[in-house]
């Protein structure tokens, strides 16, 4: 069985439940990103050798679920930060995904269009499709 990883921004993980249920009744299995039911060690007090480490650990754990997985699916929806909305909101943890299962010649699904932002060239470089939130587009992957 062919396996997805979802990645996405944490301030989407609402949504992960009821996108996983989609896949798995398409035929997938699924690998969810870090931090999703797991136990939170994040912490606002880290000093900065506990935030690198934190932080390392999470990019580690990431790369090894990216290597283990089929396809990587963005959820990548409006997000709202400051007062501002962010279109199809792609975070740098997210895009180092996006990077690292381009990298290994992973499918790689975007829910929404490439934000138009910084990152814009790099993402369309990565290969990446556009399903427009139709999950149906990735049956032809099982």
């Amino acid at each position: 069985m062919k396996k997805v990883m979802i990645a996405c921004s944490t301030c989407f993980y609402d949504k992960i439940d009821e996108i996983s249920k989609e896949l798995i009744k398409l035929g997938f299995d699924i690998i969810y990103p870090n931090g999703y039911n797991e136990k939170n060690e994040w912490r606002d007090d880290f000093n900065e050798e506990e935030y690198v480490k934190f932080f390392k650990k999470m990019f580690a754990n990431s790369r090894d679920k990216t290597c283990k997985t089929d396809i990587l699916l963005v959820l990548n929806f409006d997000k709202v930060k400051n007062g501002k909305v962010l279109s199809n909101y792609i975070g740098a943890s997210t895009f180092l995904e996006i990077y690292e299962a381009s990298m290994n010649n992973k499918k790689v699904y975007l829910m929404n269009p490439i934000p138009v932002n910084l990152l814009y060239e790099e993402i369309k470089g990565c290969g990446v499709e556009v399903i427009n939130c139709d999950l149906n587009k990735l049956k032809e992957e099982i």
